[in-house]
Formats: C-alpha cells, sequence, structure tokens
C-alpha cells in the first residue's frame, strides 16, 4: 500500500513538470513563430 501511494505522488509530480514544460514550450513556440514572420516580411 506505501509503494502504491509513493507511486501516485511521483506520477503526479511528473505531470506537473509536464504540464509546465509545455506552457514554456508554447511560449517560446510563439517567438520563434514571431521572428520567423519578421523575416518573412523582411524578404518581401
Amino acid at each position: 500500500m506505501k509503494t502504491i501511494k509513493i507511486t501516485s505522488i511521483i506520477t503526479l509530480l511528473l505531470a506537473a513538470l509536464c504540464f509546465s514544460g509545455c506552457n514554456t514550450m508554447e511560449g517560446a513556440g510563439k517567438d520563434i513563430e514571431k521572428g520567423g514572420q519578421n523575416l518573412q516580411d523582411a524578404a518581401k
């Protein structure tokens, strides 16, 4: 029973880290996309 509880806690912590990482990657993706758009506009 103790092992299940520890495993559940670790799983929840890892899930929380993954979800916070997704927000960070989404922001980075938007920044990169905006930079690419500026390059395309400059090339026109």
